[in-house]
């Protein structure tokens, strides 16, 4: 270092020697601008910017070099050769252009090797520019401080060339910009200093070499070009610092304006964010930069996870403790002329509120808030697949008594109210680990797992029986809300989710069948009765095409005259295997099941046609269920058949019960009356079984009154069976109705109702149900005995 120090001081112009440290200083800076804006450009650009910082460092190490030579002061004459000068300066030019071209490649290894073919092209082209020197005398190397230069050199420049690229600011440009400096002086001052030269009058300076003037104006010119090549890279960073400033800003104000979080991220290091980053986590923008990504978020590991996952779910860390879900979306962008990971953090708030709402309302039902059938079902399925050893699980089916009629007579929305009162009382009675669901409508469900013995199912359904009829004490509108209650247990009433809702929902029939307001457990007894009656249901949908239906007739006739009016239609059914069952059986399975509305339409159909092609002015009468009746499309469907089969609209008459009327009064009024303005006839049928009330003979528009056959029976001979009759035949006369008893069996029940000036009658002692053909039969019988009457 001594040798260094006495070379530059004693052999040196220190003037001199401080212009080119300033040329050398100018050029790097230069030089490291130009390579920065190489590191951003592509294409054809690249290699002009490559060309352009090759040059200025090129001639910046040049001018340096010559600057320092014109300072060196041997005492002895100088000269330089032309061929070798100006080599030194393309060597100096090559080696920078190939050393920045390696650096800009973005990667660390490609940083250093870069450099050091920088640095190893000042040592070229000092080495170069050595050789080109003549001086009378021979020169001497320390060999040593050659080595120590080359070092120097190369790692000085393979420093400045990292500096520069890890990060593009005023401090590493500054940075940079001095050590590679520093590699050029102190590389050329070692080597100056390894040299000795010794006087030798035997060597003489050449003719053709240049002399020192010479060479002073050829590193004016260099020294112009460098702050020529200085002025366009300080124009070309001033112009493109302000396209940053403002693309910064405006950039900065979109990403204020995003709704989610934006982050910029070196690595793991947060570099920027906005406006929405800093609410969502509670800090100011100043804290967070410079803040480690992975101290930002959970579940985050400082592992290149930017890099791996490019969408993942995490929990952000807000500045108050808590934390909230967030998605994090990351794309690598270049930021600043290096790659950055720009990360999008989304606020999963309320798309997490969303998602658990959507499972609640796919698993809860929305009017009781209870669970509902998926629920059911699946919790069903747990409990059945966890039950203990010598436990059982006890399935209670709940169905509201008459929920129908609160909904007709108060409206849909006193019956949300009262399945709002079933979820609250009959949760009320649930112990630990039993489960309330609604299944859809008014059917409800509990599950009571772990159970010891099957009374303890039996008094959790008398506690809810109870629970009702307590609410039921308190409102206003008493006994309306009840409920029926059917119970299967698992594993001893079946072994399988399906079976053992069947076995609840046929104890629940039974329970209804028998009371209603009750409870029944499943037996062996009702799982065949329910068998039973579900496969009638399906022989009754497949009857009518099957033909294994039929109607007969029977008359219907004055008291007075004997005179036929009329025949009434009476269903029955053929079995292919069990043979003829009873109206009284499978007449209540068709409404049940609504396969009595395709039925009904069978048999009004074929008794219209039969009536049809008779030649007398014969009525037909035709019984309609309820479930008939209150359908949309009945009195359409009338009109069609009459349509149809050519039957004059009144010889049709309808026959329906009191019950029918009651389950709908309005609209069993609105279809009574289209019925009436076709022109067809309405008959009461039953009347005395059911309601009875005075009320809807004067509401409804009937043209009859049947009395039920249970009260004709022994009328001639019980009292109060007489008593009943003529008080109906009496509400008839006074209404100006006609009365047809039913049921007429003995000569006896006949006078009697002859005496009471009963006008129709209908039984077995007027004439029985006969087939069609017996039917046709009397018809052709009659017209002989008339013609024969009419020949004599």
């Amino acid at each position: 270092m001594l040798t260094v120090y006495n070379c530059i001081v004693n052999e040196h112009d220190p003037g001199m020697v401080l212009l080119a440290g300033v040329i050398g200083a100018i050029a790097s800076f230069a030089a490291i601008i130009l390579l920065q804006h190489l590191c951003k450009s592509t294409g054809r650009t690249r290699w002009l910017w490559t060309a352009v910082a090759a040059i200025c460092f090129g001639f910046g190490v040049w001018a340096t070099h010559f600057i320092a030579m014109l300072a060196f002061a041997p005492g002895l004459p100088t000269a330089y050769d032309v061929p070798l000068t100006a080599v030194s300066l393309l060597l100096a030019i090559l080696f920078s252009g190939l050393g920045m071209s390696v650096a800009a490649r973005q990667k660390l290894d490609h940083h250093l090797v870069g450099g050091a073919i920088v640095g190893s092209g000042i040592a070229v082209m000092h080495f170069t520019g050595m050789a080109a020197l003549e001086v009378e005398g021979r020169l001497v190397w320390d060999m040593g401080l050659v080595a120590a230069s080359l070092i120097a050199g190369v790692v000085l420049g393979a420093l400045a060339m990292r500096i520069a690229l890890s990060r593009s600011n005023e401090a590493n440009t500054i940075a940079a910009s001095l050590t590679l400096t520093l590699a050029i002086c102190t590389m050329h001052f070692t080597a100056m200093g390894a040299v000795s030269i010794i006087p030798d009058p035997t060597i003489t300076i050449s003719p053709f070499s240049i002399p020192s003037m010479w060479l002073a104006m050829a590193v004016a010119f260099a020294a112009f070009m460098i702050f020529l090549m200085t002025a366009v890279a300080l124009w070309v960073d001033i112009r493109d610092r302000s396209r940053a400033i403002t693309e910064e800003r405006r950039m900065r104000g979109l990403a204020n304006a995003a709704m989610e979080g934006l982050l910029v991220c070196d690595d793991t290091t947060i570099i920027t964010a906005n406006q929405s980053l800093c609410t969502l986590s509670g800090r100011p923008l100043d804290e967070l930069i410079g803040m480690d990504f992975t101290k930002l978020f959970t579940s985050i590991e400082k592992n290149g996870v930017l890099a791996d996952e490019p969408v993942w779910e995490t929990t952000l860390k807000h500045a108050d403790g808590t934390t909230q879900p967030v998605e994090l979306l990351s794309r690598v962008i270049d930021y600043s002329g290096k790659p950055h990971t720009v990360v999008a953090v989304r606020d999963l708030r309320e798309r997490k509120k969303a998602e658990a709402d959507i499972r609640r309302l796919a698993m809860h039902d929305t009017l009781t808030n209870l669970p509902n059938r998926r629920n059911f079902t699946a919790r069903l399925e747990e409990e059945m697949e966890a039950l203990p050893e010598g436990k059982s699980i006890a399935l209670l089916c709940l169905d509201l008594d008459r929920f129908k009629e609160v909904n007709d007579l108060f409206g849909h929305a006193a019956g949300d109210t009262m399945l709002r009162k079933v979820a609250d009382n009959a949760g009320r009675a649930l112990r630990h680990g039993q489960m309330l669901a609604r299944l859809g409508g008014d059917e409800f469900a509990i599950i009571a797992p772990g159970l010891s013995d099957p009374r303890e199912a039996a008094a959790l359904a008398e506690e809810i029986l109870h629970a009702f009829r307590k609410e039921n004490e308190q409102a206003s509108n008493d006994g309306l809300m009840s409920t029926s209650i059917g119970i299967a247990l698992y594993p001893q009433d079946a072994r399988d989710q399906e079976t053992l809702i069947n076995h609840a929902d046929t104890a629940l029939y039974r329970a209804k069948s028998e009371g209603r307001d009750t409870y029944r457990f499943y037996e062996h007894e009702m799982g065949q009765e329910a068998r039973a009656r579900r496969i009638m249901e399906h022989e009754l949908r497949h009857a009518v095409g099957r033909r294994e239906f039929h109607l007969v007739y029977q008359p219907q006739k004055k008291l007075d005259t004997g005179e036929l009016i009329g025949y009434e239609a009476l269903l029955r059914w053929k079995h292919p295997e069990r043979g003829n069952i009873s109206p009284g059986v499978f007449i209540p399975v068709a409404e049940e099941s609504g396969a009595i509305v395709p039925i009904g339409e069978w048999v009004l159909q074929t008794a219209c046609s039969a009536a049809a092609s008779w030649k007398d002015d014969l009525m037909i009468a035709v019984n309609v269920s309820a479930v008939q009746l209150h359908s949309v499309n009945f009195p359409q469907t009338v009109h069609r058949v009459l349509l149809e089969t050519g039957l004059s609209p009144h010889r049709l008459e309808i026959e329906i019960t009191e019950t029918a009327l009651v389950r709908d009064m309005h609209r069993a009024l609105t279809t009574l009356r289209q019925l009436k303005a076709l022109g067809i006839k309405v008959a009461m049928d039953d009347f005395g079984t059911g309601y009875s009330s005075l009320s809807n003979l004067r509401a409804f528009p009937f043209d009859k009154i049947k009395i039920d056959g249970s009260f004709i029976r022994q009328v001639d001979t019980n009292e109060q069976a007489a008593t009943i009759v003529k008080a109906v035949l009496g509400i008839g006369r006074g209404l100006g109705l006609p009365v047809l008893a039913e049921g007429v069996e003995t000569s006896g029940e006949l006078s009697f109702l002859a005496s009471e000036f009963c006008q129709i009658g209908q039984g077995y002692y007027l004439g029985r149900p006969s087939p069609i053909e017996d039917v046709l039969r009397e018809f052709e019988t009659g017209e002989q005995k008339r013609s024969d009457a009419n020949a004599a």
